[in-house]
């Protein structure tokens, strides 16, 4: 039975000019999945990431720690949904400042309206177009893969929300409860068999606890 492992992106730049950047504590974060996936033994016959830069650098510091020869393949299906663009049409332009808390809640809210106005909504990527391709990138790694053979994705919270919400039949679901819990470079496992894909783990940080729980971040 073959596993799809996703990983989302370490810490990014909150409040920051450029949010779509890895911070300090995202590249150690990075490191440190890296090394969880290591310790587990997984050989890895392909490896994918969104095309975002907190997508592609966290891919290539887990990638460099586990020592893998495999090359990183982009694939924008994996990025995450477009949060300054659903915050503007459904939370009034909502700015991200220096509350993370209140930015938040604003942003879930905005979620929410987003999912609500499906196909007729105003964002330039509406909640079923994100949902479909995020269906489509998952549907390609899980056909690639051959008996046994394992894959890793790095992408973003939304995206693995979308995707279990998705695997347990309520993907709106999935996206509003499951992202707002999700951490930074946490892992969620899938498993592909003759039943189809199966959710066996959401977001799995243990490599976050002990010495390393000052690493651990939501957003």
């Amino acid at each position: 039975m073959g596993a799809i492992y996703l990983v989302r992106h370490g810490q990014a730049s909150f409040g920051a000019a450029d949010y779509d950047q890895l911070s300090p504590r995202g590249f150690e974060q990075s490191t440190v999945v890296g090394a969880e996936l290591l310790r587990r033994g997984v050989e890895f016959s392909q490896a994918r990431s969104g095309s975002l830069a907190r997508q592609r650098d966290t891919a290539a510091t887990a990638m460099k720690v586990l020592g893998s020869g495999i090359d990183v393949v982009e694939d924008p299906r994996w990025n995450e949904y477009d949060h300054v663009d659903i915050a503007t049409h459904h939370a009034g332009g909502t700015q991200q400042g220096d509350d993370s808390r209140a930015y938040q809640a604003a942003l879930d809210g905005a979620l929410s309206a987003w999912v609500d106005a499906g196909e007729t909504g105003p964002c330039a990527e509406t909640w079923p177009a994100f949902l479909g391709r995020v269906r489509g990138a998952l549907a390609e790694v899980v056909a690639s893969l051959g008996k046994g053979e394992h894959a890793v994705v790095f992408t973003s919270g939304g995206v693995i929300a979308a995707v279990c919400g998705a695997l347990i039949g309520t993907p709106e679901a999935g996206l509003l409860k499951l992202n707002r819990v999700t951490v930074n470079a946490g892992i969620t496992k899938l498993v592909s068999g003759r039943g189809g894909v199966t959710l066996l783990s959401f977001n799995e940080h243990p490599h976050f606890e002990a010495e390393a729980a000052a690493l651990l971040t939501y957003r």
